[in-house]
């Protein structure tokens, strides 16, 4: 797996790419936007791992131009942990936002990830204890079937189709309920709670479908 790696920082770009190789990736740097969509065209990388604020451009323009072209994903890190910037970095076409200083255990974390999700498309998911058969419409937990209505299978299928990933109240919205639904927020509140009643062993303390404020919901295998 090839990991695109963009930072004008120089030391911490090095170190980074350091950890990624001494975890099995092949690693290209770049430090501008400009070098950094050469080298996605040049070298067709699986993943792009890129700051948000780049001395010519914005991190976001960068993704903005590989979405026009590219499926790889897109994590974003940056010093910056404004929740403004991280929705509009994600709306931009990022998979995920990593604030620094991160460990980089939790970044190789995430990064696995977002390219489980651009793996083979599968029909039977699995997050932790969570099975969903896409073909068959049926969710079990630890092997008992649990009954969903249509939205909150829609829900969890898009959240068990990128384990780990961040996504946004929008993308949700618009994926289960269509584009006109993009801004009502207040129908996830409520269909989430639904769920983790019927996913969590205690619906008050979310171990798989977790909240991240002001931003959405991501599934994961168990905290």
């Amino acid at each position: 797996m090839k990991v695109l790696v963009v930072d004008d920082e120089v030391q911490f770009a090095r170190a980074l790419a350091a950890n990624l190789r001494g975890a099995g990736y092949d690693v290209e740097t770049a430090a501008t936007a400009e070098q950094a969509l050469a080298a996605a065209k040049r070298g067709a990388p699986d993943a792009v791992i890129l700051d948000l604020r780049l001395p010519d451009g914005s991190g976001r323009d960068v993704t903005r131009a590989l979405r026009s072209w590219s499926e790889a994903p897109v994590i974003v890190v940056s010093a910056v942990g404004d929740e403004e910037e991280q929705i509009a970095a994600l709306d931009a076409g990022a998979d995920d936002y990593v604030t620094k200083p991160f460990p980089i255990g939790e970044l190789l974390a995430r990064l696995r990830a977002v390219l489980r999700r651009v793996a083979p498309s599968e029909t039977v998911l699995e997050v932790g204890p969570i099975r969903v058969d896409l073909d068959a419409r049926a969710v079990t937990v630890d092997g008992e079937l649990v009954h969903l209505t249509p939205n909150e299978f829609g829900i969890l299928r898009v959240l068990a189709q990128s384990p780990g990933k961040l996504m946004t109240h929008r993308a949700i919205l618009r994926e289960v309920w269509g584009p006109a639904y993009g801004d009502e927020s207040n129908y996830l509140h409520v269909y989430v709670s639904q769920l983790r009643r019927k996913l969590e062993p205690d619906a008050a303390r979310p171990r798989y479908l977790l909240t991240e404020a002001g931003a959405g919901y991501r599934l994961v295998e168990g905290v």
